[in-house]
């Protein structure tokens, strides 16, 4: 006999569903958005363009489908990212300005366009927004996130050159830090091929 496991509206799982639907209730507009405003929260990133890694999503796009997002992420208040809890710190504009953080670093491509990107964003009390991220990452698996991870890197500092510049910006250059960091173990088309590898298993799910 099978035994039914009851609803609980307070389970993280459902918690983070109920941030993760909001999120995807809010219009999707502008990468980065035209107003400035207040407040921490999570993000979803779209593309549209004819990028050949991203082929599968653009399509979705110009068939009139719910596009997946192709990168999501979060922006907690600064004391959070310190290691403080962060409950009710005053945020400021963290996630206005991680979009445009995001916006600087695609226009800095040499083949990616700005006008192919859009994005949805979420201002979320603190204590829930990791729980949105991961949630969203889960549903989606977003590309960014899951296969060429790097997008949301800062510049290391001096001194930190050393390391091995990320996939991202081997199959996106242009970012001026990453071109003084160490070549990365594969090449563009390697990152390509690993690319088509996965979108094939997602497709085929």
């Amino acid at each position: 006999m099978r035994t039914e496991q009851p609803f609980n509206p307070l389970d993280k799982k459902s918690l983070g569903i109920s941030v993760a639907d909001a999120l995807l209730a809010q219009p999707i507009g502008p990468l980065p958005p035209k107003e400035k405003f207040i407040g921490a929260g999570i993000y979803a990133i779209y593309y549209s363009g004819d990028h050949t890694a991203y082929r599968t999503i653009s399509k979705a796009d110009a068939e009139g489908k719910e596009t997946p997002p192709i990168y999501v992420g979060k922006a907690v208040p600064a004391g959070v990212r310190k290691g403080g809890f962060g409950l009710d710190l005053p945020a400021g504009p963290v996630l206005f300005n991680r979009l445009c953080e995001h916006a600087e670093s695609i226009q800095q491509t040499k083949n990616l366009s700005i006008n192919d990107f859009a994005c949805r964003y979420l201002v979320v009390d603190d204590i829930w927004i990791p729980l949105g991220e991961s949630l969203l990452i889960e549903m989606f698996s977003p590309i960014w996130n899951r296969l060429i991870d790097g997008f949301g890197n800062h510049d290391p500092g001096s001194g930190r050159y050393q390391q091995q510049r990320s996939p991202w910006d081997v199959l996106h250059p242009g970012r001026a830090f990453a071109e003084k960091l160490q070549p990365h173990s594969k090449t563009d088309q390697e990152l390509l091929e690993i690319v088509a590898a996965f979108v094939a298993k997602q497709e085929g799910k």
